[in-house]
């Protein structure tokens, strides 16, 4: 049920050069369950060829065809999702039910996407000359490098792919070698779909060789990354000295203010179903929890109650609301977080230990009242582990929303809507959602500030870091 995953270079499914792979595992049971192909610079170089080649036929390619490719992808992918949810489960370990949602809002990007690209406009400029025209006009910036993770093998891939493909440029994907099946899959709707040959390509291998040679390439014009910040910074910094363009959705540490004025059933509700999703490994995964005093007790006697309701077990059980983690460092690093917590006076209150002698469960964590030196205060822990802590004013909870050098994703709670603007006008965040879930619909920015990141993969402003506005100007004769 499980395929061996190959490279796709040039409209062509490919074992590398070198025959080598690597072992894909079932993070459920650590079972190997196959295996995906290796790519090294021979590899590289033919899909860099592929890629400059496939750039000069689909910049041709008129905005309006280009979306016809697409809705047909998204089309085909859709009908898919059933077999691609299955494969992320495998290898991802997600709830089913959760990778097939994954699934299918790839299809709604991808379609979003399609028509966003039909929306490049450029425009005239008034000239002060008479019998001059003064136009800008928008032309895909070329071949793109695009870097994702493993914790959401579909979605990440797919923002990336697509702001690509709209805009009239060539890519070459550098998916997750922990999770390369469904990634795989979404690639190969696009070449059902009629794609050009060498459009798009698939490469998996060592990520610091890959990325070290293809962002200075002079093939590569741009390049986009989501991952750590420690990585993000260094690829950035590699990007800056060859001049390409960036975009980085890097990690965060997203604090949920709930205040005195909050319902707290429902916060507490959403915020469980929030913070357990993916196991919580989640770039936007609300984490620090500050809970103004009146409500403190009430909102962790509700959440502490909705986390030991949440069970545990297979990803393929329809009743599974959290599964495994998806490889051993996440369990590794709950565990070192735990612990650090106890010692920096932490109170565990649901949760905190490994589950099982097989796979990589871990439960549902809660802790509260943490120092801000403990390192789950201060490292984005990306597992189940929720820390809330009580505060006593406004300014203190936006000073401590404020202390960290992230600034992806942050929540707040409140019936008050002075209160709701304010926190919304003072939190250093490049996304903030207030009394409900609203991020990452593809009509919506996606992305962060400060050292999480810079540049979104949502909204119409997801389109532009792949497009150059070309100044003409022209006088009649």
């Amino acid at each position: 049920m499980y395929p061996n995953t190959l490279l796709h270079i040039n409209g062509q499914w490919c074992a590398a050069a070198s025959g080598r792979t690597l072992p894909v595992v079932n993070p459920a049971n650590h079972s190997q369950i196959g295996t995906v192909a290796f790519a090294e610079k021979a590899d590289l170089d033919r899909a860099l060829e592929a890629a400059e080649q496939g750039f000069k036929v689909w910049r041709k390619v008129s905005a309006f065809d280009r979306c016809k490719i697409m809705r047909k992808a998204a089309e085909i992918f859709r009908e898919r999702a059933e077999t691609v949810a299955t494969c992320m489960t495998f290898e991802q370990g997600k709830p089913i039910g959760e990778a097939r949602l994954e699934a299918l809002a790839g299809a709604d990007i991808i379609e979003w996407f399609a028509e966003e690209g039909r929306r490049a406009y450029g425009r005239v400029i008034p000239a002060r000359a008479e019998g001059v025209y003064q136009l800008v006009v928008k032309e895909p910036i070329g071949p793109v490098a695009a870097f994702t993770p493993w914790n959401f093998p579909i979605n990440q891939a797919v923002r990336k792919l697509s702001a690509a493909l709209a805009t009239g440029c060539s890519i070459i994907l550098k998916a997750p070698e922990e999770t390369p099946a469904s990634p795989a899959e979404l690639v190969r709707a696009f070449v059902d779909a009629g794609i050009p040959a060498g459009v798009v390509n698939l490469v998996y291998g060592n990520p610091a060789d890959i990325s070290s040679y293809l962002i200075p390439h002079p093939v590569i014009r741009k390049m986009s990354f989501t991952g750590s910040t420690a990585v993000g910074k260094h690829l950035a910094a590699l990007a800056g000295q060859h001049m390409k363009r960036a975009t980085m959705e890097l990690g965060g540490h997203a604090p949920v203010i709930v205040f005195d004025d909050a319902d707290v059933d429902i916060a507490a509700k959403t915020m469980t179903f929030m913070k357990y999703r993916n196991a919580g490994q989640v770039c936007v995964s609300p984490t620090r929890f500050l809970v103004q005093d009146k409500v403190y007790k009430q909102f962790v006697e509700k959440f502490v109650e909705g986390t030991k309701a949440v069970k545990v077990g297979d990803g393929f059980d329809p009743d599974t609301r959290m599964a495994t983690l998806a490889n051993p460092r996440r369990q590794s690093a709950m565990i070192a977080n735990v612990e650090d917590a106890k010692k920096h006076g932490g109170k565990l209150q649901a949760g905190g230990y490994p589950i099982g002698e097989k796979g990589n469960f871990f439960e549902p964590t809660v802790i509260t009242e943490l120092s801000t030196d403990a390192m789950a205060m201060n490292t984005e822990p990306f597992g189940p582990l929720a820390i809330i802590n009580p505060f006593k004013t406004f300014d203190d909870a936006v000073t401590e929303a404020n202390r960290l050098s992230y600034g992806l994703a942050a929540y707040a709670w409140t019936r008050s809507a002075k209160t709701a603007n304010a926190i919304a006008a003072q939190v250093e965040t490049g996304m903030m959602t207030i009394n409900h879930l609203g991020f990452a619909l593809p009509e919506v920015p996606f992305g962060g500030v400060k050292d999480s990141g810079y540049g979104t993969e949502g909204g119409s402003e997801a389109t532009e870091p792949y497009l150059v506005s070309k100044f003409v100007t022209q006088a009649g004769l």
